[in-house]
């Protein structure tokens, strides 16, 4: 610790680090991916959409990245091991896992049929936990520890009104996940943690960033609960990512860092 204390610029230091990111093509897998890119880290890119990956591929290569594409969805333990095992063939261990894949599904209770509550709650909170079964184990047999981040909500913490009887509990268990796997794998010297976002700006969200009704009127509604009185940008997400995914975070493990403008703390 004293060699990083001498030398600050080490603690946020993740060059030659072997990362993985599931939902890379998403919103915050984009961002997970650009930042630990740019930061140097050789760069596993995971995702169910092959275009999209290849998209995605092409701006990291030319920011000189090493970069593997993996055209696979988290869906299974088979699924996920097989991410794990081509990041390993292509990079020779793994380091950084970071989970961004996941979905939402808004409708009222009564609207809400259980197959579709099944499908977001296996997407966000069985995928995540197969995500890390399976890298889990590659790390342990590394013996070098290892960074874990996933991809929780302020929905975890907080209710929402409007149909999220799906969404809330499953990122709820997915903070479950972060704290429980942070115990357990303290003695590997494996740290596992958690972001969660408020609303930020992405194409799914440039609605709520417009002028126009009902983005305007909703965005509104949001800023008069977010103290910083904005919504958020993805450099707001970067540098919460590379904090978890660095040394700097060396002695944080099952915490849920809140990247939402003081959101939940009111």
């Amino acid at each position: 610790m004293t060699d990083l204390m001498n030398d600050p610029a080490q603690l946020f230091n993740v060059e030659g680090k072997r990362a993985l990111i599931t939902g890379a093509t998403g919103a915050f897998g984009r961002v997970a991916a650009t930042i630990l890119a740019n930061a140097g880290c050789k760069v596993a890119i995971a995702g169910g959409n092959k275009n999209a990956l290849e998209n995605l591929s092409r701006q990291l290569t030319c920011r000189e990245s090493d970069v593997v594409m993996i055209n696979q969805r988290p869906s299974t333990l088979k699924d996920c091991q097989r991410i794990v095992d081509l990041t390993v063939e292509a990079f020779g261990g793994l380091d950084i896992l970071v989970v961004a894949s996941g979905m939402n599904d808004v409708d009222p209770i009564e609207n809400m049929s259980e197959e579709r509550w099944q499908t977001v709650m296996d997407a966000n909170v069985k995928g995540s936990w197969l995500m890390c079964k399976a890298a889990g184990a590659q790390m342990i047999e590394q013996g070098q520890g290892g960074k874990v981040v996933l991809v929780s909500s302020a929905r975890g913490k907080l209710g929402h009104a409007g149909g999220y009887s799906a969404y809330c509990p499953s990122k709820s268990a997915v903070d479950g996940i972060t704290r429980a796997l942070g115990c357990e794998w303290g003695p590997h010297n494996i740290s596992v943690n958690a972001i969660a976002p408020t609303v930020f700006r992405s194409n799914l969200t440039a609605w709520m960033f417009s002028d126009d009704e009902p983005g305007k009127s909703v965005r509104e509604g949001m800023l008069s609960r977010i103290p910083m009185g904005r919504l958020g940008e993805p450099e707001d997400l970067a540098g919460p990512l590379l904090f978890l995914a660095s040394a700097a975070s060396n002695f944080h493990t099952g915490h849920v860092i809140y990247a939402d403008g003081g959101y939940t703390a009111g």
